[in-house]
């Protein structure tokens, strides 16, 4: 394989094994790195909340600790798409868990000696480390036949589940082994978290070789492999074009931000109709399972029967999830059916509309596109989780349900609109890099 004059300089060699071998060991890659660094932000974000309190004094700022991460999440997401868009998956990756592994410090800094601006700076620092967490999707279909992008996808999602279920129970002894230090306790589990996001960046920077991004430019059509096309604003530019890069971009953000706001409010409704922090945590449980257990099952169904046919039924799954949540008014059972089928909606929404954004813009273009859904998404997210806490107050558990249903009835006309106008199928099977 040769390369163009115009293939960026970055770009890796001549003589790359078979690209399948290729791909397998890229996702293996992807997959011990999702690992490690989905255990390095749950570990530390269930504490997060009391950490804020302590410092504060009170816990009417509790809940700003985990808003600066996903502030951090959302502000990171497009200088990251730059610098990948310029040197490849591996640098933004192994900058992305080193910016994490710096604010776990500084959130440890702050923890010592009780600055709660500091701590929201550490917080939102942190922040990085989930977005690397969301870029290594991308990473994974980098290199993948288009009809397998969406399973490749999925698997990487998948990883999360480790990391989400071990995560917030080796809290409690990540803070014991601190205890009689000067370290508080509370801070115990970033102490963690900086060594899992270090030795993640590590993995990272040492065995993702060759870059998949910068593999699958130089094995891209000539015409795509000039520099031209692969900044921010031709990222924008790519999206205003392609309606079905609008429906992803759309099918992302709406899915995350109804699961976010109606997820971050269960435990409190749960908590009125009597239920034990024992059966909080198990709906808890069951509704990360729903999110990432069952996403290769996603990824296939999206694959073989198309982008649009999965994210008709992620709408209609969030649709149903919503009812039964804001209809079961104390009945646990209903409650955790609805949690669940709140995190299978989001995996469909999220594995599809990862998978349809990748198909619909030029490849020089996706790096940058992929960082402002990764914006979109998180932005959204902040403002419904913030806006949860208040429809909650106002107007009841149900309501906010009912607000969240709402959300979708955009996404549904948006899908029919682009089924008529821009019909999208399953990719056909391909054995080259796609395009």
């Amino acid at each position: 394989m040769t390369t163009s004059p115009g293939t960026d300089r970055t770009a890796p060699p001549t003589g790359l094994p078979d690209l399948a071998r290729l791909q397998r060991r890229t996702s293996a890659v992807l997959i011990t790195s999702q690992i490690l660094g989905g255990l390095g932000v749950p570990i530390s974000i269930a504490l997060a909340p009391v950490l804020a309190t302590e410092i504060s004094g009170t816990e009417a700022m509790s809940g700003f600790a985990s808003t600066a991460a996903v502030i951090g999440t959302a502000l990171v997401s497009l200088p990251l798409a730059a610098l990948m868009t310029a040197r490849g998956r591996r640098a933004g990756l192994v900058l992305a868990y080193a910016i994490g592994a710096t604010g776990a410090a500084v959130v440890v800094l702050a923890a010592t000696v009780k600055s709660f601006p500091l701590l929201l700076l550490g917080m939102a620092a942190f922040g990085a480390a989930s977005s690397a967490n969301l870029q290594a999707r991308f990473a994974a279909a980098d290199l993948a036949a288009p009809d397998r992008r969406a399973r490749a996808i999925s698997v990487v999602v998948w990883a999360s589940t480790i990391g989400a279920v071990l995560g917030p129970n080796l809290s409690a002894p990540a803070s014991r082994s601190f205890a009689g230090t000067s370290i508080p306790e509370t801070a115990g589990p970033f102490v963690w978290a900086a060594v899992v996001f270090v030795l993640t960046g590590t993995l990272i920077g040492v065995l993702l070789r060759p870059d998949p991004l910068l593999t699958a430019r130089a094995l891209a059509a000539p015409e795509e492999q000039t520099r031209e096309g692969r900044s921010l604003r031709a990222g924008f530019a790519a999206v205003k074009a392609s309606p079905r890069a609008r429906l992803a971009l759309v099918t992302v953000a709406v899915s995350h931000t109804t699961m976010v706001s109606i997820m971050v409010m269960t435990p409190m409704d749960l908590g009125h109709h009597g239920a034990g922090l024992q059966l909080i945590g198990l709906v808890i449980s069951v509704h990360i399972a729903g999110m990432f257990a069952f996403s290769p099952v996603m990824g296939w169904l999206a694959d073989r029967l198309g982008r649009l046919s999965v994210i008709g039924l992620a709408a209609g799954l969030l649709s149903v999830a919503a009812l039964l949540a804001g209809t079961a008014a104390g009945d646990h059972a209903q409650s955790t059916a609805g949690l669940f089928l709140l995190g299978l909606g989001w995996s469909a929404g999220m594995v599809s509309g990862s998978a349809l954004l990748t198909d619909s813009v030029p490849q020089p273009a996706r790096a940058a596109v992929q960082g402002l859904s990764d914006l979109t998404m998180n932005t959204s997210a902040g403002v419904g989780g913030a806006a949860a806490g208040l429809v909650m107050s106002q107007a009841g558990y149900g309501w906010l349900n009912a607000i969240g249903a709402g959300l979708l009835l955009p996404l549904a006309a948006l899908a029919l609109v682009t089924a008529r106008r821009h019909p999208v199928t399953a990719p056909a099977p391909s054995k080259g890099v796609s395009s």
